[in-house]
């Protein structure tokens, strides 16, 4: 959190071409809270969602699944 949302995500965005990358909930975990800070509520959705589909573990589900239902009221 260095930087604007933008830094971050292109930072993303450069290692995103790895194939392990892909399978790690936590890059689109953090990849859906940039999203988020910047307002595109509907991608920031979808990578909570595919974050939410490769936790394994219950506290992680948890916290991602508050995360989508904040986003329930936005835009």
């Amino acid at each position: 959190m260095n930087g604007a949302p933008d830094t971050g995500l292109k930072l993303l965005d450069d290692i995103a071409h790895h194939p392990q990358i892909s399978r790690y909930h936590l890059f689109h975990a953090a990849k859906a809270d940039l999203l988020r800070r910047q307002g595109q509520y509907e991608a920031a959705r979808n990578a909570y969602q595919q974050a939410l589909l490769l936790a394994t573990l219950e506290p992680e589900k948890r916290f991602l699944n508050r995360r989508l239902a904040e986003l329930e009221n936005s835009p």
